[in-house]
């Protein structure tokens, strides 16, 4: 079966990424970040895409620093339209917005603010997909020792700096969800994949309201596949069936330069065949971080060639 990883990140030049996804009858959708020079990370980009072309789509993003300066919004619709015209398929909107980010008297700057508008209206009139991580795991706002998921207990004691929990004067998880929802509100035509299960990872039934009150959105599953595997299994399981079209297979694999490019591969090999074991068999996995092996989904083919191949063809209109 064709299978597409909908969510990577890569800043290596080398082919070792793309011979493995080929090898694997993987595609990738590498996506770019406002975290880093976004010039500097697409030169990664450039640099894969002489590997394996047909192997490869991507996801763009735009810079919200210069936000109060003058012309911000024209820089930034003239910067997306020409990586559209160099092949993106879509653009991703980061955490920082909602999370970090202050305007010029330091309120936060949430994804649902008017400034903002424009340059959804463009991404729709130009059939793009936007692509948000807005918000983090609801476990963020917890101590640590109260987290389900170890995966986020690892990530938060050593990024401490994206604990909410350390910063209650901080915007609140709700206050993070509703500011993606009043935006999708505002563009109910956009085409919008949540990352990340869309920071509603930890209950497929909310979860699953949020995808009823918005027909144009889809989530991926990117580094979030521990949050359902400590849920109930039969839960989970009629989760994608029913809403086996919007859901995107995603790992959020980061590939940096100082990376050894062929362990990488081997990690990312081990990554899929495991997660590709979770959905399509009943098998008792073991899993870093849960005490008590997982059962398998095990989906069925029509089910899993959705969730691998068709619906990322479908948000992302790519491949």
């Amino acid at each position: 079966m064709k299978k597409i990883d909908a969510h990577v990140h890569i800043k290596q030049n080398g082919p070792e990424f793309l011979d493995q996804a080929k090898a694997d009858n993987f595609f990738v959708i590498p996506i770019i970040v406002d975290h880093n020079n976004v010039p500097w990370y697409k030169n990664f980009l450039q640099s894969q895409r002489q590997h394996h072309p047909e192997q490869f789509s991507y996801v763009t993003t735009f810079h919200i620093d210069g936000w109060d300066e003058p012309g911000w919004q024209e820089k930034t619709l003239e910067h997306i339209k020409s990586e559209f015209e160099n092949g993106a398929i879509g653009v991703k909107v980061w955490k920082n917005i909602g999370m970090e980010f202050r305007d010029k008297d330091s309120n936060f700057v949430m994804i649902d603010d008017p400034k903002f508008d424009p340059i959804f209206d463009f991404i729709e009139y130009q059939n793009k997909t936007l692509s948000g991580h807005i918000g983090e795991p609801r476990d963020c706002w917890l101590p640590l020792e109260e987290m389900l998921a170890s995966s986020n207990k690892r990530y938060y004691s050593s990024h401490p700096k994206y604990h909410m929990y350390k910063h209650p004067e901080y915007p609140s998880y709700e206050d993070q969800i509703n500011s993606y929802a009043r935006m999708l509100e505002k563009h109910p035509n956009l085409r919008y994949v949540g990352c990340h299960l869309a920071s509603i990872e930890w209950s497929m039934k909310k979860l699953a309201k949020m995808l009823d009150r918005f027909p144009n959105m889809a989530v991926d599953l990117a580094a979030r596949l521990d949050d359902i595997q400590i849920q109930d299994t039969d839960e989970v399981r009629d989760f994608f069936g029913k809403y086996q079209n919007r859901v995107l297979y995603g790992t959020d694999l980061e590939i940096e330069e100082h990376d050894n490019p062929k362990d990488f591969a081997k990690r990312m090999h081990e990554k899929w065949q495991t997660d590709w074991t979770y959905f399509s068999t009943d098998s008792a996995i073991t899993i870093k971080g849960i005490d008590k092996p997982v059962i398998g989904l095990n989906l069925p083919q029509k089910i899993l060639k959705k969730i691998y191949w068709e619906n990322a063809r479908k948000w992302y209109r790519c491949f």
